[in-house]
């Protein structure tokens, strides 16, 4: 990003107030809202400024594979929510990902990952880090223990999400960072599904955090995106330069929207954790479901966990339908206002069936040792009124039990 720093908030400033005002540059106009600068390149003013430019000599825009004034402004807004030194956009969330892990790995480094993760994640581990050299092992990412006995002298990162994708596993971020910090390895974290409202893993020791912003930052299903945030070292060191040579570069246009999606981001998270939490208690009270996964359900088995790192349970509601996948395909099929989507984050209610979409590419047995059953469906809960979507979770029921 160009060396141009917009105007510090005031440090008293609550996260509510940041997202709407942290970060902004304005023009000359003076507009309210965030500008969008659909450039592709910027006009210097002699030939000396552009050599100084390049040079990192002289402040200002080169290039917007590089940085722009837009993406800018939504890097600094999220690097003001999650507390970080520094902040880097991308163009997707699996880009954030791949370039958080493969800026900083090399040959013959090796990485241990959480067995419970997103399918794709699971892809950059087991099927691209090898390709060059980077060797991994996957653990049981609940197990503390396990992180520490999959240690190599190579051990150079740890990966995995919290809350997992679908089950819902935690990891517990303080005692795996500090395995992880005693093996000189970083942390890194994807927080997608808590969001930086309820969990802010660099708080807790992790070094670098990655976001899908196409989940709830944009929140209303229009665009792509994803953020890294770490350390001022870990950006100079090995992202910054990664990412301008390989280019995975976040559109202004995209960033305007992230801006927009950021300054509702407490107010929708809140409401959905709240009709959350109705749809989880309602479902753990139904004929024909064997197994309701929230964390503020009294049987959910990390739930002091999810106290601890956590500042609410999540909109992210996993259940199991008795009947395996015909009940679950029935369940699906019969409602009328969750959408079935392999989305989240959405305000509007999206619901889909792990097993044959977002973890189809795992083989059934590892499938199983996930706890990924041909019941389960993964369901976020969006804004509409609670009483609705409980009347149509009712409705997806009474389809499944027919039978």
């Amino acid at each position: 990003m160009a060396d141009i720093k917009p105007p510090q908030p005031d440090p008293t400033w609550s996260p509510e107030t940041l997202l709407v005002h942290g970060g902004t540059l304005r023009s000359q106009f003076g507009e309210i809202s965030e500008a969008m600068f659909l450039t592709q390149s910027f006009v210097y003013q002699t030939a000396e400024q552009a050599e100084a430019r390049f040079k990192d000599e002289d402040p200002g825009f080169i290039y917007s594979r590089f940085s722009n004034p837009t993406v800018a402004m939504f890097e600094e807004r999220m690097r003001l929510l999650e507390g970080a030194e520094a902040a880097r956009a991308t163009a997707t969330g699996m880009a954030a990902i791949t370039a958080a892990l493969l800026s900083y790995l090399k040959a013959g480094d090796h990485i241990v990952a959480a067995r419970a993760m997103f399918g794709s994640c699971l892809y950059v581990v087991q099927d691209l880090c090898p390709r060059f050299g980077i060797s991994y092992t996957l653990v049981d990412g609940r197990e503390t223990e396990a992180w520490a006995n999959a240690v190599k002298p190579n051990t150079k990162a740890f990966f995995f999400e919290t809350p997992a994708n679908p089950t819902l596993d935690l990891v517990d971020i303080a005692a795996v960072s500090k395995i992880a910090h005693d093996a000189g390895a970083l942390v890194f974290v994807d927080n997608v599904f808590a969001t930086p409202i309820l969990q802010k893993p660099l708080e807790h020791g992790a070094d670098v955090v990655m976001y899908s912003a196409t989940k709830h930052i944009d929140g209303q299903g229009r665009c792509l995106g994803g953020v890294v945030l770490g350390s001022e070292k870990y950006l100079k060191d090995h992202l910054h330069n990664f990412l301008r040579q390989t280019g995975p570069a976040m559109s202004p246009f995209n960033a305007w929207v992230m801006l927009k999606g950021l300054e509702t981001l407490p107010l929708r998270v809140r409401a959905q954790c709240d009709s959350a939490s109705k749809v989880a208690s309602h479902l753990a009270g139904r004929a024909g479901v064997a197994k309701v996964l929230y964390a503020e359900l009294p049987n959910f088995p990390q739930k002091a966990l999810a106290k601890q790192q956590m500042l609410g349970p999540g909109q992210m509601v996993t259940f199991v339908i008795e009947g395996g996948k015909p009940a679950a395909f029935r369940f699906l099929n019969a409602l009328k206002l969750i959408k079935i989507s392999n989305n989240l984050g959405d305000a509007k209610s999206l619901i889909t069936h792990p097993a044959t979409t977002t973890h189809q590419r795992l083989k059934p047995e590892d499938r199983l040792g996930l706890g990924i059953t041909d019941g389960m469906l993964r369901l976020s809960v969006g804004l509409e009124a609670a009483s609705d979507l409980l009347a149509d979770i009712d409705r997806g029921l009474a389809a499944a039990t027919a039978g």
